[in-house]
């Protein structure tokens, strides 16, 4: 069966995008940094019959990571790694006047070095299976100037960049940063607070993902409405 490692996956996308690949055969690898949480999700999506491992903690702890992908490989290799876990830098977002060097820092480290090491770690594996691929979770302020998003955006901009240069440097890869297009999320809620707009639920863009992985297209950026109009 193949096997996915899911950053940020007790929840919100993460959790969606596990539970779609689960109701496929795949079997997971799971992070999140809260315990209780990710063990309910990981107990919930075991019961689609295939193995679920759960482990709790920070990506910007080398240590957690290897420890990922030492699950992974305990569970016959790795054939996707999505790296979904997002930190915002301030909550609720703030112009870039007020936007702390610790918060544009946090921001940094997760979304762009702990994704970045992730790879790393993950590289033979990927490298060694039949058809290996990488997911970056991006967002429309990568590529899009808006008021208070600018810490969160410069961050997933730079993980667009990481994305394109690992497509072209792993040729034998599909490497796709993803902006999957506004979701109803505790990530955008902590972000937004006051906007009272309904969005569309994680799993409504979960086909994207799944097209990406059904017909393996170049390595590039990809948004999931584009995806999902397309079909």
């Amino acid at each position: 069966m193949p096997v996915a490692v899911i950053t940020g996956a007790s929840k919100g996308l993460g959790r969606a995008l596990g539970a779609a690949l689960a109701r496929r055969g795949w079997d997971l690898v799971l992070d999140a940094r809260t315990a209780g949480v990710l063990e309910e999700t990981a107990k919930a999506l075991s019961g689609y019959g295939t193995r679920v491992a759960a482990l709790p903690g920070d990506v910007t702890d080398a240590g957690h990571r290897a420890a990922l992908v030492a699950a992974a490989r305990e569970l016959g290799g790795l054939d996707l790694l999505v790296n979904n876990a997002s930190a915002l830098g301030a909550e609720p977002l703030v112009r870039l006047e007020d936007l702390t060097p610790g918060g544009l820092r946090r921001a940094l480290e997760v979304n762009v070095v702990a994704a970045l090491g992730l790879v790393q770690e993950a590289l033979p594996l990927l490298r060694a299976a039949e058809a290996g691929a990488v997911v970056a979770v991006s967002s429309d302020a990568a590529a899009e100037a808006y008021p208070t998003w600018g810490g969160y955006g410069a961050s997933k901009a730079a993980l667009d960049h990481l994305s394109a240069v690992l497509g072209e440097e792993e040729p034998g890869l599909r490497v796709w940063a993803v902006d999957p297009g506004d979701m109803a999320t505790d990530l955008y809620a902590a972000a937004v607070p006051d906007d009272g707009e309904p969005r569309p639920a994680p799993d409504s863009v979960v086909p994207a993902f799944l097209r990406l992985l059904d017909e393996r297209p170049a390595s590039g950026r990809y948004a999931a409405p584009a995806l999902l109009e397309e079909r």
